[in-house]
């Protein structure tokens, strides 16, 4: 009888243990998800001077635009938490559709392997961001699952790991995009 409730005891001390583990894993993959978007972010910044520039010897009239370039790139810079990251990304995204749309303008610009090449780097960069977030957010899914499911829940609560936040999209950049001729 003595053996039995021992090996009971080693038995939830050792599912105690690999839950705690599976959960810090996961906790692991969500932070190293997240610095993956950071380096993208980062990446993103560093091209936007350069991209601004570029417009600016074209567009010199347009001060407005690239004061709000500026700004949003500023903003997602001094961002901290992962929802402060997601809406200043949001803002730069808007921010840079009309910088490009000045850019639209101006045929000569466009034309410029400067301006053409930075606008690959950028597409390029927006499509690895968007990787970035997806992969993120799949790992915020499987760590919010291990959380919220029995019986890991009760270890969860009791060894206080808290939900993380999804890296989300604006409502602005849900809406049906416009297209006129």
């Amino acid at each position: 009888m003595g053996y039995i409730l021992i090996a009971i005891v080693v038995i939830i001390l050792f599912y105690i243990w690999y839950v705690y583990n599976s959960l810090v894993t996961a906790k692991v993959r969500i932070a190293e998800a997240l610095s993956q978007i950071d380096v993208q972010l980062k990446r993103r910044t560093d091209l936007i001077p350069n991209l601004v520039e570029t417009v600016k010897g074209y567009a010199k009239h347009e001060k407005e635009v690239f004061e709000n370039v500026t700004k949003a790139r500023a903003s997602l810079m001094q961002a901290n938490t992962t929802q402060e990251k997601a809406q200043a990304n949001n803002f730069l995204s808007d921010t840079l559709k009309s910088l490009f749309a000045v850019a639209e303008n101006y045929p000569n610009l466009k034309a410029s392997e400067n301006f053409t090449g930075l606008q690959e780097e950028l597409s390029d960069t927006e499509n690895k961001i968007a990787y970035a977030r997806q992969f993120y957010n799949s790992n915020v899914m499987d760590y919010n699952t291990k959380i919220q499911v029995f019986p890991s829940s009760l270890f969860a609560n009791m060894l206080h790991f808290q939900k993380a936040d999804f890296f989300t999209a604006d409502d602005k950049d849900k809406e049906p995009v416009k297209v006129s001729f």
